[in-house]
């Protein structure tokens, strides 16, 4: 069976869009997803399922609606899909802080002239790349006065978009089974697993 990546958009952050991670575990393995894995509080899930991606992802969206009434974005990931954006890599001669190398996850692609937005968005000093549904963004001093960043987070980029830090991409990808050199989670309570009998 499958496993995928789940990813939510803008949820536990502040007061409002809160889902409680062991309810959405339930919620989901009661929908039929098994081996159900969340990692933090941040939207960050691993499962395993028969359906494509795109079903997967219409499912955990139409789940949330119903049993949290929250309309919350989703994008999904292969376990095939994360290695590559984990091995692909293009800053790793650079990005020495995992937590301020963002990775920007998308639905689709960008079009071109939202590319060089965001490129001609960058400090001199930062780097992104743009390589097919992800962008990778490094911002060595700050994130939170970076305009390219504000611009990734903005829904002007005509898609849906979620950002994980590079030490939750390589987490996820060794939570769910992948390749690479992944670091382990920064604590124990980090991650949370539930398993459930196949649907």
């Amino acid at each position: 069976m499958a496993r995928h990546i789940v990813l939510l958009r803008g949820i536990n952050i502040g007061p409002r869009n809160r889902i409680a991670m062991p309810a959405l575990r339930e919620a989901l393995e009661e929908a039929g997803f098994t081996d159900v894995q969340t990692y933090l509080q941040s939207g960050n899930v691993v499962l395993e399922s028969r359906a494509k991606p795109e079903t997967v992802r219409r499912k955990v969206e139409k789940l949330i609606e119903e049993e949290f009434g929250l309309e919350i974005a989703v994008v999904v990931r292969t376990r095939a899909e994360l290695a590559a954006v984990a091995k692909r890599n293009p800053h790793k001669k650079v990005a020495t802080e995992p937590k301020r190398y963002q990775v920007t996850f998308l639905s689709k692609k960008l079009p071109a002239k939202v590319v060089r937005e965001l490129e001609e968005a960058a400090a001199p000093d930062e780097r992104v790349v743009v390589a097919g549904r992800e962008v990778y963004a490094w911002h060595p001093k700050t994130i939170a006065r970076s305009k390219l960043w504000s611009k990734l987070a903005d829904k002007s980029l005509g898609v849906t978009a979620t950002s994980r830090n590079w030490t939750t991409v390589e987490a996820l990808l060794e939570l769910a089974g992948g390749s690479g050199q992944p670091q382990p989670p920064a604590s124990s309570g980090a991650l949370s697993r539930r398993r459930a009998p196949s649907a």
